[in-house]
């Protein structure tokens, strides 16, 4: 418990230090924003500060910070230097600096910030690589609700597909609906929700003040013998780096009022997401390693969902168990839908096409929502769908990382900015997503060894690639820095 609480202070101490200090060498101003100039009444609106944050919190959120944390957990204490590190120094600094190139690009979405930065030909390879992402998020992000309503109704398959029809229908909706209408009035409940049901296990813990694994003890847990690397740092994602953050971060960058609300709305909602990934870690080293499982009469072989209901029930009551339903299932619904929402708004930049009109949404959703719809079929009628898209959907999520923090390393450079915030980060992630490719059983499933060989070679290639494209760049840079 002593790493939890030193963790919690640091992801404090973080923000109120580092992200002042990020905040600087961006430098917001007084223009105008995209809210305010643009303002089309669908997508560019102006939300208040607060509804912003909760809103902006639950994208990113869903269930990535509890389930990662879950799983990550096995890994033993790392779990905690990777929370605390990857969303201090890498994780709140690329939402952060990605939703302010957003608003400096009128609203601009991730490929189109992307292709800015890294190129035409690299924009739309990361056009079709986001929004396929983006659809794997909302096929992955029906099912298991759908699964769990679906069994509360009936041991019937038929329930489940009831339950996916009647969940896509929210999705349509919600997709086309103006963000203030349905998103806006509803996400802040859940989020909230989510929030209270962190704060009240985090409460539990220290009343129990259970024997864990510590930092002092080593960084691996009892009897777990994956690598931590790479594997720790696919599998923790949204409560430390997660590109599937650059995605949405464009949705509240076109609602926000002034630039110089953008650290507690994005580097802050980072960071709140990293302190829940902490409390569900501490609760599943609980589990898994100081005998909550027994005390719950549970066997350790339960799945991320099962941990988080048989927690919340045991500890909390009759109202966990209510808050425990709404975590997995309205979390991961609401992650689904602004995904969907996402990738209109991306389709939507990239071919120049208006969405103040009904039909012209329509002209892009129905084909999203086609391919989704298959890729939902895949996952249901496939005993291994699910866990098959989510692995291809953690390697992409974190890939998508890897070029933003590319991008917005191109961005410092030349601004003549401190690029180093982000350039540390795009090379260690780099490293992770190539070395993971290696030996990931769903892609190439080489020894581990290969993996590290091909890691040690991107490490490399990337820094020689950056220093020889900096050396150029140098040297066609004005003196002060572009006024933008």
């Amino acid at each position: 418990m002593i790493t939890f609480l030193l963790s919690f202070v640091a992801l404090v101490i973080g923000y109120l230090v580092y992200g002042k200090v990020i905040e600087r060498i961006f430098g917001p101003d007084d223009r105008q924003t995209p809210a305010v100039k643009v303002n089309d009444g669908v997508d560019f609106i102006v939300l208040p500060g607060w509804k912003i944050f909760m809103i902006q919190f639950l994208n990113i959120a869903g269930t990535g910070p509890i389930f990662g944390a879950i799983m990550g957990a096995k890994f033993g204490p790392a779990a905690y230097l990777w929370i605390v590190l990857g969303c201090i120094f890498a994780g709140a600094v690329h939402d952060y600096l990605s939703g302010m190139l957003s608003m400096r690009n009128n609203g601009a979405g991730l490929p189109e910030i992307i292709g800015l930065y890294l190129g035409q030909p690299t924009k739309k390879v990361m056009l079709v690589f986001s929004v396929f992402l983006l659809m794997m998020v909302g096929a992955v992000f029906v099912y298991s609700p759908a699964l769990i309503l679906g069994k509360i109704c009936s041991d019937d398959l038929t329930w489940v597909y009831i339950w996916c029809g009647i969940i896509f229908v929210y999705y349509l909706i919600a997709t086309m609906m103006p963000i203030d209408k349905i998103i806006g009035k509803i996400y802040p409940l859940f989020a909230i929700s989510m929030l209270f049901m962190a704060v009240a296990l985090a409460f539990v813990l220290i009343y129990k003040w259970p024997s864990l694994p510590e930092l002092s003890d080593g960084l691996t847990g009892e009897g777990y013998n994956t690598p931590i690397f790479p594997a720790l740092f696919i599998t923790i994602a949204c409560g430390a780096i997660s590109g599937f953050h650059a995605t949405q971060t464009p949705l509240m960058a076109r609602c926000v009022k002034h630039e110089k609300m953008a650290r507690p709305l994005f580097y802050g909602a980072m960071i709140t997401e990293g302190v829940v990934a902490l409390i569900w870690a501490t609760v599943s080293m609980y589990f898994f390693y100081g005998g909550a499982a027994q005390e719950l009469g549970q066997p350790l072989t339960l799945q991320a969902p099962e941990v988080v209901t048989t927690v919340s029930q045991g500890w909390l009551g009759t109202f966990g168990g209510i808050l425990a339903l709404l975590g997995v299932v309205a979390a991961p619904i609401t992650s689904g839908d602004t995904a969907l929402r996402s990738a209109r708004l991306i389709v939507a930049e990239f071919i120049h096409l208006e969405q103040r009109s009904i039909p012209k949404r329509l002209m892009i959703c129905i084909p999203l929502f086609a391919v989704t719809l298959l890729l939902l079929f895949f996952n249901i009628e496939n005993p291994d769908g699910f866990n098959v898209i989510w692995s291809y959907f953690g390697w992409a999520n974190q890939t998508l990382a890897v070029f933003t923090l590319w991008a917005i390393t191109v961005y410092l450079v030349r601004q003549r900015k401190l690029f180093w915030v982000t350039l540390l980060p795009a090379i260690f992630m780099t490293v992770v997503c190539s070395s993971f490719l290696m030996v990931s059983k769903n892609a190439f499933g080489f020894d581990m060894m290969v993996g590290y060989g091909v890691g040690g070679a991107a490490l490399i290639v990337s820094i020689a690639w950056f220093f020889g494209w900096y050396n150029k760049e140098r040297k066609k840079l004005p003196v002060r820095p572009i006024k933008e």
